[in-house]
C-alpha cells in the first residue's frame, strides 16, 4: 500500500513539473535558454 502512495506522489510531482514546463513554453520562455546571449557559453 505504501508503494502505491509513494508512486502516486511521484507521478503527481512529475505531472506538475511537465505542466509548468509547457506553460512556460507557451508564454515564450525557453526551458533551456535564459536569453542572455552575452554570457552564454552554449556556442563557445
Amino acid at each position: 500500500m505504501g508503494t502505491i502512495i509513494v508512486g502516486l506522489i511521484v507521478v503527481g510531482i512529475v505531472f506538475f513539473i511537465v505542466r509548468d514546463m509547457l506553460h512556460q513554453k507557451r508564454k515564450g520562455k525557453s526551458i533551456q535558454c535564459g536569453g542572455n546571449c552575452k554570457n552564454c557559453r552554449g556556442c563557445q
